[in-house]
């Protein structure tokens, strides 16, 4: 058999091999969209860059989680890798990537959807309606509110993790008005997502910030208070977390120590306190 009498032969395997490679992406691609036809599960991460995260990206962080997804920049969903947040260019570590692992690792049915809305030094101000929060050039409580509608399209909300407070230390009158707004912020959001019953994870500022403000001490009891009076609103700790250098933001450990925490919390309340939805 020659070249010439080879050529039918070739160009029929050529095809095959081709026909075989567009199944094998079309498989791979239903697969990847199959969890979100499922039980899909929605965080929603708000506050500021101690919930956007800080922390310098190791190794854990780049390793991926197939049911772990997050609400891009672009509201499209992909696969879940720090940083999360995109509220400004120092974003990186945060506490959602280790706390999404962990809520999709206790539950092997599930997808887990992050819908990250922190911004960057905002302080709890800019979290009400039409707010502009002129550093970012961006309205914090807004912009959320359109994020978190957009994912419910494809998913059901489950809980809201809250890491926010240092902004609101500057003074003596912000801290103790910060409970009243933290109330009002709740009962917008309800009323705007449609939500009767809201469980709700909340962390503590780092105490390293105490001995160069001590209003960020007072603003930690204002926080426990918050927990103490709902049955919905859990607490976490952030004794012995530790910052990266700047006494502000949490290094990377202590972040992933905190996703923890948070999941920890967030596993309680969904047994005790489980989301409802207006009728």
């Amino acid at each position: 058999m020659n070249i010439y009498s080879l050529k039918p032969f070739l160009f029929l395997i050529f095809i095959l091999i081709a026909l075989s490679s567009c199944a094998t992406i079309r498989v791979s691609s239903s697969m990847q969209n199959e969890p979100l036809k499922e039980d899909f599960q929605l965080y929603l991460l708000m506050g500021q860059s101690n919930m956007a995260g800080r922390g310098a990206i190791g190794a854990l962080d780049t390793t991926s989680h197939l049911r772990v997804l997050m609400l891009n920049k672009n509201l499209s969903w992909e696969v879940a890798k720090d940083p999360i947040h995109f509220d400004k260019s120092a974003a990186g570590v945060g506490l959602g990537l280790t706390f999404g692992k962990i809520m999709a690792d206790s539950n092997t049915a599930s997808t887990i959807g992050l819908i990250s809305a922190a911004v960057g030094g905002s302080s709890i101000d800019y979290w009400v309606r039409d707010s502009l929060f002129s550093q970012t050039e961006t309205y914090p409580y807004n912009d959320m509110i359109i994020r978190a509608k957009q994912a419910m399209k494809e998913g059901r909300l489950r809980g809201i993790l809250w890491h926010q407070g240092e902004s609101d230390t500057d003074s003596e009158e912000a801290v103790t008005s910060y409970a009243m707004k933290f109330q009002k912020m709740i009962e917008a959001i309800k009323l705007d997502l449609g939500i009767e019953v809201l469980p709700m994870v909340i962390g503590e500022l780092g105490y390293f910030q105490y001995d160069k403000n001590p209003n960020a001490k007072q603003l930690n009891t204002i926080l426990n208070q918050i927990a103490d009076k709902s049955s919905c609103i859990s607490l976490v700790s952030a004794e012995g977390l530790d910052h990266k250098g700047d006494f502000t933001h949490f290094n990377s450990d202590s972040y992933h120590k905190l996703g923890k925490r948070y999941a920890e919390e967030m596993h309680k309340l969904e047994k005790s306190c489980p989301l409802v939805f207006k009728e």
